[in-house]
């Protein structure tokens, strides 16, 4: 069958579920309801193409037979699940932890661009640097087994709204990078197609706990290099 025909890269953060199966169960929900399509007819399977194991590497899914762009990534009680084209990659990270472990993985193009970004914004620069070379590594399909340095983030103020970009094997790609709040960083690789990402984590302290809310989607929007958001309420 053919391509499901999606043009936009759908991402939705939320608290972590308490396993593994429940966030690809998760997943599997997510691209029922972005494709409009019935759960029984989604599959989601992950085969690493380095040893070819089913507990780990790309995931992918299919809906009725087509295949559909899918991505999942966690960081500290938070998932972050993507729907969309056939090609993407997403990562999340805390800025918090970012810092804390400084990676030998950053080049000196973007370790000075953090500096000049400020001092405020310097760690949550290198956390935007970090996941855009996650992200970019995934949608390849190696990984981490390619380091990191490989791939160089160049990215503007993070947060202003500037089409972002990364530099891997010598060819350049559009990247989308979202600042969820001062701790949490999305980055999404799709080769420049439109994302929009809803935050289902509610108001509030977002450090992966109980906020005792009811969680109020919030909603941001990238195409063109244009970002938007709006709290629905």
């Amino acid at each position: 069958m053919g391509e499901s025909g999606l043009q936009t890269v759908s991402v939705r953060v939320a608290a972590a579920g308490a396993s593994r199966t429940a966030d690809r169960e998760a997943l599997v929900a997510f691209v029922a309801e972005v494709t409009r399509s019935d759960p029984a007819l989604v599959s989601v399977q992950q085969r690493c193409p380095h040893c070819g194991a089913a507990d780990h590497g790309r995931p992918g899914a299919r809906v009725d037979g087509r295949p559909v762009g899918v991505g999942l990534a966690r960081t500290s009680g938070i998932v972050v699940l993507a729907v969309g084209p056939a090609s993407l990659g997403v990562d999340v990270e805390r800025a918090s932890r970012v810092t804390a472990a400084p990676l030998d993985a950053f080049t000196a193009g973007e370790r000075h661009r953090a500096v000049a970004s400020g001092p405020e914004c310097a760690g949550v620069h290198l956390t935007a640097c970090w996941t855009v070379k996650e992200a970019v590594l995934k949608r390849d399909g190696r990984g981490l087994r390619v380091d990191p340095a490989r791939v160089e983030a160049v990215l503007g103020r993070v947060g202003d709204g500037q089409v972002d970009r990364a530099r891997f094997d010598g060819m350049e790609q559009l990247v989308t990078v979202v600042v969820l709040d001062a701790d949490l960083v999305v980055a999404v690789a799709a080769g420049g197609a439109p994302v929009r990402v809803e935050d289902l984590r509610g108001p509030g302290p977002q450090d992966g706990g109980d906020t005792g809310t009811t969680p109020t989607p919030r909603r941001h929007g990238r195409q063109g290099g244009a970002v938007s958001g709006r709290r629905r309420g």
